[in-house]
């Protein structure tokens, strides 16, 4: 029987996991996932700054996402940015933005 309060005590330990692009590994010790709390991409993105100093500055310009990246959260490419919601067990992946190609007639 769990106690009141214990399964909220349990539920802010739980932390979402972030890849690394492979040109910030650098900042992150060479890791290639990291695990932080954070409720938002932009609250995973200031807690990753504080275990990867300077990767904040490499993912945000003018507080927005930079825009040669994407983010995906759980498979779903976010159209939201820094305001997608991450749940507790969620996989966050950060991407280069993708463009359309040319039509060419």
């Amino acid at each position: 029987m769990a106690l009141p309060g214990h399964r909220r005590h349990l539920a802010a330990e739980a932390m979402a996991t972030v890849w690394i692009p492979s040109l910030l590994r650098p900042l992150c010790g060479g890791e290639r996932v990291v695990t932080v709390a954070g409720g938002s991409v932009r609250q995973v993105i200031d807690n990753l700054d504080a275990r990867c100093p300077g990767i904040r500055d490499r993912l945000i310009d003018e507080g927005e996402l930079r825009p040669d990246l994407a983010v995906s959260v759980d498979g779903e490419t976010t159209q939201i940015g820094l305001l997608q919601p991450v749940g507790e067990e969620s996989e966050v992946h950060i991407l280069p933005a993708l463009g359309g190609g040319s039509h060419r007639g």
